[in-house]
């Protein structure tokens, strides 16, 4: 072995001595046989098990723990990365074990036996007792310091800390939860800690995710079976972690550019005449509208009794090809629920009996139950014959027009242990049901539809759901100021974990509440999370069009902010597409260190540019916020300037939500338009905004049509950049274009907005040509019309007044 790699061993191990030296050994009783170094990975064969360690890059570390009495399964539902050649290093000594794969480092101590994991010499974690096995499960625990925060475990509302929780590792759906929710649709046996590390527990059967319950520095996970294998993500920064893990799971696919509109939803449309006089009250009111979503209705006239039909009621629906064709025409994209429940009163009952659809029973029948909605068979999807059964359905509504899918009470919502799947039972793939559900649809999309983009909206998934192009919301949540107290909060963890995607019912879902604030506020909150969905139960409207006056107005407000803001969102898409980044993101995101940032969930950031503070209380009229340290912030609509690093208190309109903007950001925005069908890149507002501190600063602009699958990687794309450089007495901003070698290069006209020049210009040129401006002094805002010709760079120059 070379010396410096000797060196950089001896350096970790000193590093991890004070962690393993002042934590409980492992299992006394586990020695260790022999240790065998291959290429890719390390084995270390113990008197009751093996250990395998495994690199999947410089800053992924999996450890799998096979008993002697069992067999390795390598195969993983989440994992999709396969590992990548990584540096390693490797030195046993006669008490101890160091191997170094890129970054990570991991320490054995022989005897007590002791594992220990490091990220570039700093501790991350150990294991505890490592593997253990009792009368009710199976256990792999950890020690935490004293001081970490932990997140993570999917969908919940417990605040933004969970440490101190015990987490049930089982989908289950909460109806009317509000600000406290332990168990909802989405569990994930996935933490991030404080200490910038991820642990992710690759293993789908359910258990338990005790975040240091017992209060004695121990995380612990528990599982009925399977697999006994996590693996360790490390980073630099929490932009960096939450790539590294969406590498290791899969990255979210763009959806359908009308996927960031505005969708009319409600439980539920119950005929064709009645969703035409909505869709017409949305033309009429001329507030934006891209997609009309179905609820079970469209297959049933009545709630209980009619699930498993998925086919149209020809009462109710008597032309739905003629109807979805009619909405196409407009714009407007249908969305139809379906759920995996097949009634034995249902239409389709006979036929998913003899086609070998449905789960069955240990003796190889129908297993059924009874549930809400009647007595149901479930169908296996997990079984090849159904999953073919369920996408033929799919298939034949897709042909009629159909463009998106909701599936809802995907836990599945009633899953008895009794039943079986064909590779399992229902516990071992209960949490895994929605993530294959969803995999049925994408992968029927990449067969049938290889250049279309699914839109697949469920509430119930597994880690790496994302990959398939899930996109998720939080449930049936309270129509309560308390229900909307804790939606930042699970779509920032949910964000942390994969999950870009996740959403709230805006206005809430459950209760006959009539609150036109909370309705309003929710609505203002919902321009900055990533899908624009009302949705509720019918006995209160959740269709803006529905509403009084006053908040009809203040709906369409927040409506059409949400349109002109359409091209900054699908950039925010397009990140997260390439680097996992999510859309809204904590604040200690910006200051990792700051410990009082752990906790924030009421205050948030979207993307790189944006800083939001929901309003979330009743008549509230001022409220403090915290404005992230090393930038200044700016009011996004009076340009009010505030210091980073401070708290101050901001006045509350009743019009918007607070909103500001980072020194040095380029916004970009569209004009106002009433679907996305009518968005172009062509004409375009860009708002930059201007710091004497900031010396550099860049900003960019994905686009593509907007439909095409993969558009990125097949070339069918432009990407715009915009770069600053300021000084005291000039700014100069370009804009440069990169145009995918399918895509065309046009021409754009780009209405620029910069903000918070001190004074008015002494000159403004393009490619060095004097240009007419027009200078708002009250605003302290410059505009210019700028003509940028394809490919061709354009370098705006703004002479300053000292």
């Amino acid at each position: 072995m070379k010396k410096t790699s000797l060196v950089k061993l001896n350096i970790f191990a000193a590093a991890v001595f004070a962690l393993v030296s002042t934590v409980q050994a492992q299992n006394s009783t586990r020695t260790i046989v022999s240790v065998s170094k291959q290429a890719d990975h390390l084995e270390i064969k113990t008197n009751d098990g093996r250990y395998v360690l495994k690199p999947y890059s410089d800053k992924i570390m999996e450890t799998s723990f096979i008993p002697a009495a069992e067999k390795c399964n390598p195969a993983s539902h989440a994992v999709v990365l396969s590992p990548v050649r990584v540096k390693t290093s490797f030195n046993e000594t006669a008490s101890s074990i160091h191997y170094v794969a890129g970054d990570i480092s991991v320490s054995i101590t022989k005897s007590p036996l002791q594992i220990a994991y490091a990220y570039k010499g700093k501790p991350l974690l150990s294991e505890k007792n490592g593997y253990s096995k009792t009368a009710d499960a199976e256990v792999l625990d950890f020690n935490l310091d004293a001081s970490e925060a932990l997140y993570g475990g999917g969908a919940r509302a417990l605040g933004m800390n969970r440490r101190g929780n015990r987490l049930p590792l089982y989908n289950k759906a909460h109806y009317g939860y509000e600000e406290r929710s332990e168990q909802m649709n989405f569990a994930m046996p996935l933490v991030f800690s404080s200490k910038m590390y991820g642990l992710h527990f690759d293993n789908a059967a359910i258990g338990q995710l005790d975040l240091d319950s017992k209060k004695n520095n121990v995380l612990a996970y528990e599982t009925i079976s399977g697999r006994k294998t996590y693996q360790i993500i490390a980073g630099d920064s929490w932009a960096d972690i939450v790539k590294n893990y969406t590498s290791l799971t899969g990255r979210q696919p763009l959806p359908p550019r009308w996927t960031f509109g505005n969708f009319a939803s409600r439980f539920g449309y119950h005929n064709e005449a009645e969703a035409r006089s909505i869709l017409d009250k949305f033309r009429t009111e001329k507030i934006p509208v891209d997609a009309i979503i179905f609820d079970l209705y469209w297959f049933g006239k009545d709630i209980k009794g009619t699930m498993g039909n998925l086919e149209f009621d020809k009462d109710s629906f008597p032309n739905p090809r003629g109807m979805i064709a009619d909405f196409a025409q407009q714009g407007i994209k249908t969305i139809l629920i379906t759920e995996p429940f097949i009634l034995t009163t249902s239409k389709k009952w006979q036929e998913a009996v003899d086609q070998n659809v449905l789960a069955t029973d240990k003796q190889g029948k129908p297993f059924t139950y009874d549930f809400y909605f009647g007595n149901t068979g479930l169908i296996d999807i997990f079984n090849p014959p159904a999953q073919d059964w369920f996408w033929d359905i799919y298939k034949d509504l897709k042909n009629t027009g159909v463009a998106g899918w909701w599936g809802d009470l995907g836990e599945p919502e009633v899953h008895p242990s009794a039943l079986q799947h064909k590779t399992g039972s229902a516990d071992e793939l209960h949490n895994i049901y929605g993530h294959n559900w969803a995999k049925l649809i994408a992968d029927g999309y990449k067969k049938d539809y290889p250049d279309q983009r699914p839109f697949i909206l469920m509430r119930s998934g597994y880690s790496g759901s994302q990959r398939l192009g899930m996109i998720p919301w939080s449930g049936d949540v309270n129509r309560t100021w308390g229900g909307l107290r804790s939606q930042p909060e699970i779509a920032l963890q949910m964000g942390m974990q994969g999950m870009a995607y996740m959403h709230s019912d805006l206005g809430g879902f459950a209760g006959a509440n009539l609150d036109d604030e909370l309705y309003t506020r929710w609505l203002q909150y919902g321009v900055f999370q990533p899908v624009f969905r009302p949705h509720a139960q019918e006995e209160v409207a959740s269709e803006p069009v529905l509403r009084e006056a006053k908040t009809r107005g203040l709906a369409k407000a927040a409506i059409e902010l949400r349109y002109r803001m359409l091209p900054y969102n699908y950039t925010l898409a397009f990140e997260n597409n390439q680097h996992g980044l999510p859309f809204m993101r904590p604040l200690f995101y910006a200051e990792p260190q700051n410990h009082k940032l752990q906790t924030v969930a009421d205050t948030y950031l979207w993307g790189d540019s944006f800083l939001i503070h929901p309003v979330m209380k009743a008549a509230e009229k001022e409220t403090s916020v915290y404005f992230p340290a090393g930038s200044t912030w700016f009011d996004f609509y009076n340009d009010q300037q505030y210091q980073g690093g401070t708290i101050s208190t901001v006045t509350v309109a009743q019009d918007h939500i607070p909103v500001f903007v980072r020194a040095g950001a380029f916004v970009p925005m569209s004009p106002l338009i009433q679907n996305t069908r009518d968005y172009s890149a062509k004409k375009l507002e860009l708002h930059y905004y201007h710091d004497a501190a900031v010396k550099k600063s860049t900003g960019k602009l994905y686009d593509d049509d907007g439909e095409t699958a993969n558009a990125y990687e097949k070339g069918a794309y432009t990407l715009m950049h915009f770069n600053s450089q300021a000084n005291a007495a000039q700014l100069k901003i370009s804009l440069q274009t990169q145009t995918g070698s399918r895509a065309e290069a046009v021409d754009r006209d780009i209405a620029m907005h910069i903000h918070n020049i001190p004074g008015k210009p002494a000159q403004v040129s393009l490619q060095n040509k004097e240009l007419p401006f027009n200078w708002d002094e009250t605003k302290k805002q410059l505009n210019i019309d700028v003509r940028w010709l394809k490919n061709s760079k354009t370098e705006l120059s703004i002479k300053l007044i000292k």
